[in-house]
């Protein structure tokens, strides 16, 4: 190595980077930083890295509890996998397809494949009129004699919606998917970043359905090789909640944990030091743009030239807020989810009777969503018994704490069963549960949520006008691995960059 090269590595060595919070966007903020040499300290206040991705033991099976999938889009995650050897293990999902749940006068029915978040592209269709009915076919057709947006357009999903195709369409179709996919109102959500294009759309083929099915033929033209991947959500691809929305998913085999082991074992063969345990409780700003760190560690404080904050939003806006100008603690209303795994004995599972998942139209059942894993996930089926079967039941949605959240875990688990039985459409007697695991998570605001982008831009450039200071994570990119990975690796890269010229 040449003698130039040997001070950089050697200056890059002695820039120290705190990375506080070890969840994905933490873990690839330190793999970034760590690539070119930097010192790099990961601070996670839990016992356990990895944040929504996470899996548990439940009956004998390792499972995801938190995340299950990833979105395709970009190829932004499959990159990271195959750069961590895990591309063999890439797996998609059963494209059987999910049903919607508590649909009056019908019950449960197949989710209309043709579609963007829920919007139909023909009324018509079979099964878009078994859930609407031939009434709300009637008024969705009305939408293709009236005229256009032609000036200006409809920020809200919900309002669109509704005054286009009317109040079934609404609530039968497009509730469900934003209720099980962002836990959030149509009427709370924004067309442009939900759907992008979806107005220009509406605007140049005349109506919403039009609108929808010109998006879908645009999908699905071929595009030139460097063309950017579409961001259209549309329905129809491998069933989840995320395909319900309408992007393509895949998962790992065995889990999507393995690529948090992959992203630890990496960071550990490079030199980070991994610290879980260990809280970051204040951030004491030093000359030259360098930070003190003050954590729950018997008082100790770090020394650190940069310092990357990869928290939720509550504690991130608490961590930085004393230091970064103009950035308030805010009130984010974050919803709360539960979920509640189940490995039950139930032989009548084995047809898939709802498909692979189901969502439920909002005020109907008392949880908002569940995935049928084992019939989703061919490993997770190729892990079970005979007749033994995976379901996870979702609770909590916008505005409203989970119905699990006063119970002990035994209570939550019957409930949980129960309504898995009420979804699923067969008898799950408690003889039937085998395991049970439950697991609370705090979610981020849906980032398209009418205002919120406006919010985390407003909060970025906040921090980004600190020295040696950042900011990465789900509120903030925009919640999904897709939006997470390259958010984390684009801000350690302008953070790393910066400490190393001050340095």
């Amino acid at each position: 190595m040449s003698e130039p090269l040997e001070r950089l590595a050697r200056h890059a060595h002695e820039t120290h980077v705190v990375v506080v919070g070890g969840g994905v966007s933490g873990l690839v903020a330190a793999r970034e930083c760590a690539k070119v040499g930097l010192r790099v300290t990961v601070l996670e206040a839990s016992d356990a890295v990895g944040g929504v991705v996470r899996s548990a033991e439940v009956g004998g099976i390792t499972l995801d509890v938190g995340a299950e999938s990833f979105a395709t889009r970009g190829g932004i995650v499959r990159e990271l996998l195959d750069d961590l050897g895990l591309a063999d293990d890439v797996v998609s999902p059963n494209p059987a397809g999910a049903w919607v749940v508590g649909v009056p006068g019908v019950g449960a029915a197949p989710l209309p494949k043709g579609g963007v978040l829920g919007i139909p592209d023909n009324p018509w269709a079979p099964d878009v009129r078994r859930v609407i009915g031939w009434s709300g076919a009637w008024r969705a057709y009305v939408d293709r004699l009236r005229p256009p947006l032609t000036i200006g357009h409809q920020h809200s999903l919900g309002k669109l919606v509704r005054s286009r195709l009317g109040a079934r369409v609404l609530d039968r179709l497009v509730a469900p998917v934003t209720s099980g996919v962002y836990s959030a109102r149509p009427d709370d959500i924004d067309v442009d970043l939900a759907a992008p294009g979806l107005n220009a759309a509406l605007t140049r083929v005349g109506s919403l359905t039009g609108a929808v099915a010109d998006l879908r033929a645009r999908r699905s033209a071929p595009r030139p090789a460097d063309a950017p991947a579409s961001d259209v959500p549309v329905a129809g691809g491998p069933a989840s909640k995320t395909a319900a929305a309408g992007g393509a998913v895949e998962g790992i085999a065995g889990g999507m944990s393995r690529l948090v082991d992959a992203l630890v074992d990496q960071l550990v063969e490079r030199g980070v030091e991994l610290r879980t345990g260990v809280a970051a409780e204040r951030l004491d700003p030093r000359d030259g743009g360098e930070w003190t760190v003050a954590t729950s560690a018997d008082d100790e404080a770090l020394h650190a030239h940069a310092v990357i904050v990869a928290l939720p939003e509550g504690a991130a806006r608490a961590l930085l807020a004393p230091v970064v100008p103009g950035l308030d603690l805010g009130d984010p209303v974050a919803p709360v989810v539960e979920v509640v795994t189940l490995v039950v004995h139930a032989p009548e599972l084995d047809r898939a009777p709802r498909g692979t998942g189901v969502l439920t139209v909002p005020g109907s059942h008392i949880a908002k969503a569940l995935t049928h894993s084992s019939a989703k996930w061919d490993w997770v089926r190729d892990a079970t018994e005979p007749g033994v079967h995976v379901v996870r039941v979702s609770f909590g949605a916008q505005g409203e704490e989970p119905a699990t959240s006063a119970l002990d875990d035994d209570a939550a688990a019957a409930l949980a069963l129960s309504e898995a039985a009420a979804l699923l459409g067969v008898e799950l007697p408690s003889s039937t549960l085998r395991a049970a695991h439950r697991v609370r998570y705090v979610q981020s605001q849906p980032a398209a949520t009418i205002g919120r982008a406006a919010e985390t831009a407003a909060a970025r450039g906040a921090i980004r006008s600190v020295a040696g200071l950042g900011a990465t994570g789900a509120w903030i990119s925009g919640t999904g691995l897709a939006q997470v990975i390259p958010d984390a690796r684009d801000e350690a890269d302008r953070v790393r960059s910066d400490a190393l010229w001050r340095h």
